[in-house]
């Protein structure tokens, strides 16, 4: 999704626009690339590769952009769901790709069904939820899906809807855990809902190790392909008007 920042300079009569999407966070002044942005550049490993290389680029593109919609609108109704609203099968949310509100799939609203089974089932003790994190010293952002307390354990947990757990998705949660203050009290974990290769709860919920190690080489790896990508920023004048005075000019007939 895009944003964009304005800022007013009054002393030299600009306005400065800046598009920010979902690889940039932003915290004064300063652009920081997203957690999920850098993860990305971390090996996918050879399943993922086999999988490309069956479906196609094209296809595979659109199989991505489609799960990332259903991704988004599910965790938009997950927000609402642990902050205690009801959500309701013809409920609208924003899907990123077309910025139309739309209603949920019966496959999104599975999703979100099993979500409500596994927090009534586990009963976690909700800390926070879709929360925003900077690690200032290495230079990232993300945002946290859900930290909570199980038994006396506390974990950052990462919910996803798909059906296998890739790499990158270790790497995304240790990037969180060490950008709180305490990283140490964090347990990790991803959350898989609608996951269909269970036989009755359709729900996986799997404890991840730290790797964070790893997530600091894919930021180098990060670094060095993106070299010079900053977002898009434009000035403009603060005041748009039609110089009357500027006559336009008018091209003067040939003679035969």
């Amino acid at each position: 999704m895009k944003i964009q920042i304005k800022k007013v300079d009054e002393k030299r009569g600009i306005v400065q626009i800046t598009t920010t999407d979902e690889r940039w966070y932003q915290k004064g002044d300063v652009f920081v690339p997203s957690v999920t942005w850098i993860a990305g550049f971390y090996p996918k490993g050879i399943p993922f590769y086999k999988w490309l290389a069956e479906k196609g680029w094209d296809e595979a593109e659109a199989i991505k952009s489609a799960a990332g919609d259903k991704g988004s609108k599910v965790h938009r109704a997950v927000e609402d769901i642990v902050a205690g609203k009801k959500v309701k099968m013809d409920d609208k949310y924003l899907n990123p790709s077309t910025q139309e509100m739309e209603e949920l799939t019966p496959d999104e609203y599975e999703c979100i069904y099993w979500f409500v089974d596994w927090i009534n089932t586990v009963q976690p003790k909700i800390i926070s939820n879709e929360v925003v994190v900077f690690n200032e010293k290495e230079g990232y952002a993300g945002t946290v899906d859900l930290v909570c307390e199980i038994k006396g354990r506390k974990f950052i947990v990462d919910v996803k809807t798909a059906q296998s757990l890739w790499p990158e998705y270790e790497l995304q949660i240790s990037a969180y855990k060490h950008a709180s203050q305490k990283p140490e009290d964090y347990n990790l974990a991803i959350l898989q809902i609608g996951y269909r290769r269970n036989s009755i709860k359709k729900w996986k919920f799997t404890e991840m190790e730290d790797k964070f190690d790893l997530f600091l080489s894919a930021k180098k790896i990060w670094a060095n392909e993106t070299n010079g990508i900053m977002p898009l920023q434009r000035d403009y004048p603060l005041i748009l008007e039609w110089d009357k005075k500027q006559e336009p000019k008018v091209a003067a007939k040939k003679s035969n």
